[in-house]
C-alpha cells in the first residue's frame, strides 16, 4: 500500500486565537486540542506523515506545544506560509498583510509531499469516517484519464455541520448522478431551524435541503496536483488588480476552476459524521461537552 500524507493548514492558528498557540483552549477532557483529534483518526485511517503547514514566527510555540507530541506517534514535516514566498518575478504589494489563502497554504508545503495527501484545517474537527474514506480512496487502483487530475473531497451533510449560535458560511455541493462534483456554491448566513436548515435573508427564511453535501475543505490529492496549483498560483497572482490587498488564492475556487475547464474530476464521499468547529465564542462549550461524550461512549481514550 503506498505512504500517504496528512497537510494541516495552521498558518492563520494565531491569527484567530490569540498571540501564538499557547492561547488554544484545549477542548478534550485530557487537555487535547481539535488538532491532536485530527492526528489521532489520520493515524488510526492509516496515513503515515502528518505535514503542518504554519507561519515561521510560531514555529517554536508550534514544535514544542504540538510537534514534540504528535512526533511520538508518526513521522512529522513542517512547512512555512510567508506573505514573500512568491514566484519569481513578484514581490508582496507594499501594505499587504492578509495571507494569501488556502492555495498558497498547500503550495508551501509541496518540497514535503511526495505522495498521496488529505488536507484539513487545522481547527476543524472531521470524525473518524472522512479520514477512512479519504485514505482507502488515495491508496486504491483507479483508472486515470490523460490530462485530468483525480481528486476527492470528504461530503458532509448540511445539517451536521451547523451552529446552534448563529449563521455559517458552506460551500454546498452540485453533483452529477455519479457522485462527481459538478460545482459548489458558497452559501452564507445558514442556520440550524426547527424543520432542518435555512439560508437567513433580509429577514426572511429560505428553507435548504439539510441533506445537502457541502464541502468543508478536506481534499484528497495526488502529488502531480502541486504543479498545478504552482501554475495556478503564478495566474492568479498576474491577474491580481493593483491596489487590491485582499484577494487570495483558494483551494476549493482552483480545484472548481479545474474541473469547469475540464482538467479535474472530484469525487465526494457521503459521510455521515458531525463536523464540530468554534465559530463563536459560544461554540466552545459545545465542543468540550461533544468531545466529552465522545470520550465516555469510547470513541477516544481520555488520554492519548
Amino acid at each position: 500500500m503506498s505512504k500517504t500524507a496528512l497537510a494541516v493548514m495552521a498558518a492563520g492558528i494565531g491569527s484567530r486565537f490569540g498571540k501564538g498557540i499557547k492561547q488554544l483552549e484545549p477542548v478534550g477532557p485530557g487537555g487535547q486540542i481539535i488538532m491532536d483529534y485530527s492526528v489521532h483518526d489520520a493515524i488510526e485511517a492509516g496515513f503515515d506523515k502528518v505535514v503542518f503547514i504554519i507561519r515561521k514566527d510560531l514555529e517554536k510555540d508550534f514544535r514544542e506545544i504540538i510537534g514534540s507530541r504528535m512526533e511520538k506517534r508518526i513521522e512529522v514535516a513542517y512547512a512555512f506560509q510567508e506573505l514573500d514566498d512568491l514566484p519569481e518575478g513578484f514581490v508582496r504589494p507594499a501594505g499587504r498583510t492578509k495571507p494569501w489563502g488556502t492555495g498558497q497554504a498547500i503550495l508551501a508545503a509541496k518540497e514535503q509531499i511526495e505522495e498521496p495527501f488529505a488536507v484539513i484545517n487545522a481547527d476543524d474537527y472531521y470524525g473518524k469516517e472522512p479520514f477512512r474514506l479519504l485514505h482507502d480512496w488515495l491508496t486504491a487502483d483507479r483508472e486515470k484519464t490523460p490530462g485530468v487530475e483525480q481528486i476527492c473531497m470528504a461530503g458532509f451533510r448540511l445539517g451536521n455541520t451547523l451552529s446552534d449560535n448563529g449563521g455559517v458560511t458552506r460551500g454546498i455541493c452540485r453533483m452529477n448522478a455519479d457522485g462527481k462534483l459538478e460545482g459548489i456554491s458558497e452559501t452564507s448566513n445558514i442556520v440550524r431551524t426547527p424543520d432542518g436548515a435555512a439560508i437567513q435573508k433580509d429577514g426572511t427564511l429560505v428553507a435548504v435541503d439539510p441533506a445537502s453535501h457541502v464541502s468543508m475543505n478536506m481534499w484528497g490529492l495526488a502529488p502531480s496536483f502541486l504543479g498545478l496549483l504552482e501554475k495556478g498560483f503564478t495566474e492568479f497572482l498576474s491577474k491580481v488588480p493593483e491596489g487590491d490587498l485582499k484577494k487570495e488564492y483558494l483551494l476549493p475556487i482552483f480545484i472548481d476552476q479545474l474541473m469547469q475547464e475540464g482538467r479535474a474530476e472530484v469525487d465526494v464521499l457521503d459521510t455521515t459524521e458531525t463536523w464540530f468547529g468554534v465559530t463563536y465564542q459560544e461554540d466552545k462549550d459545545a465542543v468540550k461537552k461533544a468531545f466529552a461524550e465522545l470520550t465516555a461512549k469510547g470513541v477516544y481514550p481520555a488520554e492519548f
